[in-house]
């Protein structure tokens, strides 16, 4: 008895969703024949969607012709690296040891300039561009502690007034680490061709140097003797002896070029 009333509960229900269907029937039916529409024109996708503009030949060009942009000295780009004179900080100067009549030590006599002109460039690999490094020294304006072996070694060993200036071309730097670190303290070697008194021979100078704050300030020192670039002992009544062998020094200050 419990299950009929249970399936009696169904029946309302399956009625109203039989009425449904033939009110859905009914209002379906036509009333007259259907009339039949044109096909509609189907819609062009140009007339609905923005055109894509294409690149024309002078925005291609923009785009793959960019230039690459610059970088600074001493960058990852492939500029060298110059180094040039600094205003102030630069000086070369000779040292010879002589032995003066009334004195018990032997002494250097030094002369030396500011009068130097010059730079090094570094290729982007590090080597040195030798066409465009060199260094210039005027000798005529040497100067020691003595106007008289001033006047002397100008005139009878040097011969300034034929061989004014000493010149230094750069061809090699050996043990200098590439890029040039930003700091701290540096040691190499400047190898290249020295001229002196109409004489070329190739030198190797000894180079220690700080980098500080765009700068490279230091020391570059070489020597030989006389007759390697055959210039003659001075002799003079009051200098007993002097030794046979020249030392050049270059205190340098020199700048990265901006």
């Amino acid at each position: 008895m419990r299950r009929s009333l249970s399936s009696l509960k169904f029946i309302p229900t399956l009625l109203a969703s039989f009425g449904l269907i033939l009110a859905a029937c009914a209002g379906a039916a036509p009333t007259s024949a259907p009339t039949l529409a044109p096909p509609a024109t189907p819609v062009s996708a140009t007339a609905t969607t923005a055109p894509v503009a294409e690149p024309t030949q002078a925005n291609a060009s923009a785009t793959t012709d960019a230039p690459a942009p610059t970088g600074t000295a001493g960058s990852t780009t492939n500029d060298p690296l110059r180094l040039i004179l600094a205003a102030e900080g630069n000086l070369a100067r000779f040292l010879v040891t002589e032995q003066l009549a009334g004195f018990d030590l032997p002494n250097d006599a030094i002369g030396a300039t500011s009068d130097i002109t010059g730079q090094i460039v570094l290729a982007a690999d590090g080597t040195v561009v030798s066409d465009e490094s060199k260094f210039v020294v005027n000798l005529s304006t040497l100067k020691s502690d003595s106007s008289m072996r001033d006047g002397f070694i100008q005139r009878n060993t040097l011969q300034t007034s034929t061989y004014p200036n000493a010149e230094f071309v750069v061809t090699e730097v050996v043990g200098l680490a590439s890029p040039l670190p930003t700091s701290g303290a540096v040691a190499f070697q400047l190898v290249g061709e020295l001229t002196v008194h109409g004489v070329t021979r190739t030198t190797t100078w000894e180079v220690t140097a700080e980098i500080v704050e765009q700068e490279l300030i230091g020391a570059a020192r070489t020597n030989f003797t006389f007759g390697d670039f055959g210039l003659t002992i001075p002799k003079v009544g009051r200098v007993l002896s002097i030794e046979d062998n020249i030392r050049l020094e270059y205190e340098f200050r020199l700048a990265v070029e901006p």
